[in-house]
């Protein structure tokens, strides 16, 4: 829940926090004047005020030394230079290493807030850096700057570059917790003083914050700083919305003032009666939840019961049962109201118990009960948990790791960030759907919290317990029944995926299922290496049937041929792994099965009938005619038959004997005319026209793919064209090709029809 608290914004130490706490409290419930101030005050600080904060947890002298000269540093290189308000601009980081060290952050945190301008606007390296504070302060500068650099605030709102900008944002932030820390202390005093810029800037930068950073702020349980910043936000954004809240809730704050007091005073009796310890706050909703009610769920501004709360601190988790079972006793409460999340806590780590009663005279008003822990990580959140703490041998790695285990949504952050880095869109789609508007809670049966979206399956629960939970899935248990895996979940659910080692895996249906952006990541990956693996067997089966069919026309057969080829040498020559892998290379053309008989130097199989037909053949003549004698002969130009077709001789009077191919159908009808013809096998390599036909998808490039295609695997092209249909968005392309034999053009057929978007080739009679 968003709020504005009776006491400081940041969890300072106490004796800090009680000298201020008068003046902020007459800042609330003074005039409308007073709270706007609020909003607007940008008081300066001195370094010496962030010692004064810093020293109380940082005890180290070396350690005080450094952040002192990184101060001094930042000072030197940043003279001169000044904001739009005119003010120095080393007091922008001085405000940044303020807010810093009101969240308890460690030295070298405090440094790089200090330092996180320099590399940016100076003539300072990172290297530089590295060498005078280290790696890990060089680290946090550099993350920094990289984020600096986007200026995504003068782009267009509907732009690509505005969510490849907010991804690299993230990804930035991602990783490392510190990095977020010192970004969103820059926000926020950039926020503070934003009334110095041109309205448009104000615009864009304040949108650009709802957008990224008070999000993050948000999971992070930083609920101080979401608060300012959703008001700072929502006043440049909504200038008369924000001042008819404002009016309102000051008039209603002001009525209201006697029954708070009397409210209070009448708990802390009970309480001081039944000796429990405790102390009391007040807090006012902030002005941003209140929009939000109002304007986007439509609520009017009565409905509003949570609007002023009472927040009872106390000692222990029973002390806080206990209260509640006190002011239950002494107040109504109303129905519906109560929320524990002690024992439910948030994904954020926030617990609290919440009710809302009704006071004597009828005013409502919710009451928070929560321990001095508890109150520390609801202001604090993240850094509240794991604040610099000295002598504990801190180690920024562990904590990340720490963080990353507690709050697994971070860990989701991360995952998604890694995962989804290539499309800005999607990956900032992702982050707003799966993670930044979670608020689904559901428990696994060992009692752990999992969030997920509105409208999550078990499927997606499935997947973020972990990837192999997910593609095992089979089906799931809710609340003790068994239920299919689209069941929609809600929150207090308890779920548990069965699993089976047997399963086939996700299937095309699952992603119907998957409401997650990360589940359906998943199911994705799932799918393509599965069909990867179908297209690699399909492979593997097409090369060793062609293998085994080349080796046939050899007279070798299946179990001689295998035997042959399964050989070291063969695999050295044509660069495969295996047996396997040299028949996927078969499949793709590279090698043909021809290249590897020839390597092995198999004979090809001997025609005896062909070598007694003629003995005196002239061997400069591809085709011979058995008895014929001198006679011409010709190929023919409507079939173009090519050594190694199955051939006819048609005679034809005056003109000697012109060769078909036997299924041309210009000479299967003239039966009395056909002559047997043989090629010639002792003649050498030669070429012959080929027409073929090449009917294709229409797309971009195509032609010179193809084109390409025949250039890398030298093809010989004599005509080439290209033909689109525009009623089935088609392309047919005729080509004439040179080619040596019928097997090198079965090779050529194989290869051509890898090329997509090509879906038939064949020669062409005329």
């Amino acid at each position: 829940m968003a709020e504005r608290k009776l006491k400081l914004i940041y969890d300072v130490p106490a004796n800090i926090r009680m000298a201020a706490q008068n003046t902020h409290v007459k800042r609330y419930q003074g005039s409308k004047k007073a709270i706007i101030h609020k909003i607007n005050n940008h008081k300066l600080h001195t370094f010496a005020e962030v010692e004064e904060l810093y020293f109380l947890y940082i005890k180290d002298e070396a350690d005080r030394k450094r952040i002192r000269d990184a101060y001094e540093f930042a000072e030197e290189k940043h003279r001169n230079q000044l904001r739009k308000s005119g003010e120095p601009y080393i007091h922008h980081l001085i405000e940044v290493a303020y807010i810093i060290a009101g969240l308890h952050g460690g030295p070298n945190t405090l440094i790089g807030g200090l330092l996180h301008d320099v590399v940016e606007d100076t003539d300072v390296t990172v290297d530089f850096i590295r060498s005078r504070w280290g790696d890990d302060v060089a680290l946090l500068v550099d993350s920094v700057t990289k984020i600096q650099r986007l200026k995504l605030s003068k782009r267009q709102d509907d732009s690509d570059f505005v969510y490849e900008d907010h991804r690299k944002i993230f990804l930035g932030m991602a990783k490392d917790i510190r990095v977020i820390i010192i970004k969103l202390a820059d926000r926020l005093h950039n926020l503070r003083t934003l009334e110095y810029l041109s309205v448009d800037r104000q615009q864009a930068i304040a949108k650009e914050s709802l957008q990224v950073f008070v999000p993050i702020a948000h999971r992070l349980g930083m609920y101080n700083i979401k608060s300012e910043m959703e008001d700072i936000c929502l006043k440049y954004l909504e200038p008369a919305v924000f001042n008819e809240i404002m009016q309102s809730l000051n008039n209603k704050t002001k009525n209201r003032k006697k029954s708070l007091m009397d409210l209070k005073k009448r708990i802390a009796d009970i309480l001081y009666e039944h000796k429990i310890p405790f102390r009391l706050e007040s807090r006012v909703k902030s002005i941003y939840s209140i929009y939000k009610k109002m304007y986007l769920k439509h609520h009017n501004f009565d409905e509003i019961y949570d609007l002023m709360a009472i927040r009872v601190i106390t000692k222990t988790e029973l002390n806080c049962y206990e209260i509640l079972g006190l002011i239950h006793a002494t107040y109504k409460p109303m129905p519906g109201r109560f929320k524990d999340y002690i024992a439910m806590p948030k994904p954020n780590m926030y617990q609290s118990l919440h009710t809302t009663i009704v006071a004597g005279d009828g005013q409502t008003y919710e009451v928070q009960i929560r321990t001095e822990e508890m109150d520390e990580i609801a202001e604090g959140g993240v850094a509240a948990h794991w604040r610099y703490k000295e002598g504990t041998n801190y180690d920024p790695r562990r904590e990340q790791k720490e963080i990353e285990e507690q709050l697994h949504w971070f860990r989701d952050f991360i995952g998604v960030s890694n995962d989804m880095s290539d499309n800005a869109r999607e990956y900032m789609d992702t982050l707003q759907h799966d993670i930044f508007e979670s608020n689904v809670y559901v428990f696994t049966p060992k009692g752990k919290v999992i969030d997920l979206p509105i409208g999550a399956t078990p499927l997606d629960f499935a997947y973020k317990i972990h990837t192999g939970v997910g593609d095992s899935a089979v089906g799931a248990v809710v609340n003790g029944s068994l239920v299919p895996l689209n069941t929609v979940l809600k929150t207090g659910d308890i779920v548990e995926i069965r699993t089976s080692k047997t399963s086939s895996g996700p299937n095309e249906g699952w992603l119907k299922i998957a409401q997650t952006a990360s589940a359906k990541n998943h199911i994705r990956k799932f799918l393509i290496k599965k069909n990867s693996d179908l297209v690699r067997d399909e492979k593997i089966a097409r090369g060793r049937q062609a293998t085994i069919d080349a080796f046939r026309e050899r007279d070798i057969n299946e179990v001689d041929t295998l035997k042959l080829i399964d050989d070291p040498k063969v695999f050295h020559e044509f660069n495969a792994e295996d047996l396997d892998d040299l028949f996927i290379d078969i499949s793709n053309r590279n090698p043909s099965p021809a290249a590897i008989i020839d390597f092995l130097n198999i004979p090809k199989k001997r025609d005896v009938q062909k070598l007694v037909r003629n003995v005196s053949m002239d061997n400069k003549n591809p085709v011979h005619v058995e008895g014929a004698g001198t006679v011409a002969i010709t190929l023919g130009k409507c079939c173009n038959p090519i050594p190694g077709d199955d051939i006819v001789g048609y005679i034809t009077k005056g003109k000697g004997i012109t060769v078909h191919r036997v299924t041309c159908p210009n000479v299967t009808s003239e039966e009395q005319r056909l002559v047997s013809v043989y090629w010639n096998e002792n003649l050498g390599i030669q070429n012959y026209t080929v027409d073929i036909t090449i009917d294709c998808d229409d797309r971009p490039n195509l032609l010179v793919d193809i084109l390409s295609v025949f250039s890398a695997n030298k093809i010989g092209v004599s005509r080439v064209n290209a033909r689109f249909h525009n009623n089935t968005m088609s392309t047919t392309i005729s080509a004439t090709i040179l080619v040596s034999d019928a097997h090198r053009l079965n090779d050529i057929f194989a290869i051509v029809k890898n090329i997509p978007a090509v879906q038939e080739i064949k020669r062409v009679v005329h």
